[in-house]
């Protein structure tokens, strides 16, 4: 009986170890794919824009690789109107990041620590505010901010994204997971609601406001429409809507384009990865609760 099993069980772990491998490979193959236009387009941001497409047809390794890497490119984009605008973006960014904290850490708390008649009703209102994707009220919501003349102005490119109800929502799941004895201990050494807040909820929220800076940044860096309506002139006009503008022109120099693209990418992508163990932890502690 034990001769027959033991085949069996070497069969068995055989086919775990072939399925484990296979499903590897599948994934490698799949990830080189999604690897491969990044990779194109860096490479190319490391050519003259007029050699961009010369190895394309047929394919051959010159088209993935180059033995001649410059980095004129970059150096004209920092001197051209894409640089400027890649700064406007990193700046809107991370000055929405910074109030946009503020006010949604202070909002979360109010909704998870402070009784009062109807914060259920409002927590529901800030929920249905980021199931309304923000593109279908952008346009009514410029009409309104040109009448305040924030048009073209960088409060005008900030304000929408301080308020971030996925950003409340997330705080709030965390701080409703610190322990109401701390709160009581507080009341007892004679804080107010504000000095809870500040010495209590925000140290123990790091990884929550860490994951929460960074949907906020995200909503900034990403945004098309709301720049597009709203910073019209070369002052204020943000890294999206620059680079597009630079695809719509005849005389396209692909090799800035492609550069002004990478650094788009990877300003986002290096803040992710720095933020990733944080970010995970945020949300898999809110969902404890």
């Amino acid at each position: 009986m034990t001769s027959t099993l033991a085949p069996r069980a070497t069969r068995s772990r055989s086919r775990r170890t072939l399925a484990y491998i296979g499903l590897s490979v599948a994934a490698a193959i799949v990830g080189l794919l999604f690897l491969l236009p990044l990779w194109w387009t860096f490479v190319n941001s490391l050519r003259p824009g007029a050699e961009t497409f010369s190895y394309l047809n047929p394919l051959q390794w010159q088209t993935f690789f180059t033995l001649s890497p410059t980095l004129d490119n970059y150096l004209s984009l920092l001197s051209s109107d894409l640089g400027r605008a890649i700064a406007n973006s990193l700046f809107v960014s991370l000055t929405t990041v910074v109030i946009g904290l503020v006010i949604c850490a202070m909002a979360a708390f109010g909704l998870s620590a402070i009784p009062f008649r109807g914060r259920g009703a409002l927590f529901s209102i800030v929920i249905l505010s980021f199931l309304i994707p923000f593109d279908a009220i952008s346009i009514p919501l410029a009409g309104l901010f040109r009448d305040w003349n924030l048009q073209n102005t960088f409060t005008g490119l900030i304000l929408p994204g301080i308020g971030n109800g996925m950003a409340i929502f997330l705080l709030r799941t965390f701080f409703l997971a610190i322990p109401g004895e701390l709160v009581e201990a507080g009341r007892l050494d004679g804080l107010g609601w504000w000095g809870i807040f500040r010495r209590i909820y925000v140290p123990l929220s790091r990884p929550a406001l860490i994951g929460a800076g960074l949907m906020l940044f995200l909503f900034q860096w990403q945004a098309y429409v709301w720049p597009l309506l709203m910073g019209t002139d070369d002052t204020h006009i943000l890294g999206p809507v620059a680079l597009s503008n630079l695809q719509g022109q005849f005389n396209v120099d692909y090799g800035v384009m492609f550069a002004a693209s990478i650094v788009l990418t990877i300003i986002p992508l290096a803040i992710i990865v720095a933020c990733q163990r944080y970010f995970i932890q945020s949300v898999s502690t809110s969902g404890l609760k």
